[in-house]
């Protein structure tokens, strides 16, 4: 059984916020799937940090617009 992440993203809401990017753009433009994006998306999935930095790159915002961990979730 996979265990969900902590990080979270706003992910979908750039994207809509940017010309309404589709999941497919967004996966096209950083080289991954579409299920790539929507596992990231709903926090099945944590991307590798060059992943995360491409994603807030394609969006074209910082990344701790994208991706936030919270507090106290180190234990």
């Amino acid at each position: 059984m996979v265990k969900p992440t902590r990080l979270t993203n706003a992910i979908r809401n750039l994207r809509f916020a940017n010309a309404e990017m589709t999941q497919a753009d967004l996966a096209e433009k950083i080289g991954v799937t579409r299920q790539t994006i929507i596992a990231i998306e709903q926090g099945k999935y944590s991307p590798t940090l060059e992943m995360a930095f491409q994603i807030a790159r394609a969006l074209k915002v910082p990344f701790d617009e994208v991706f936030q961990y919270p507090d106290g979730a180190a234990d």
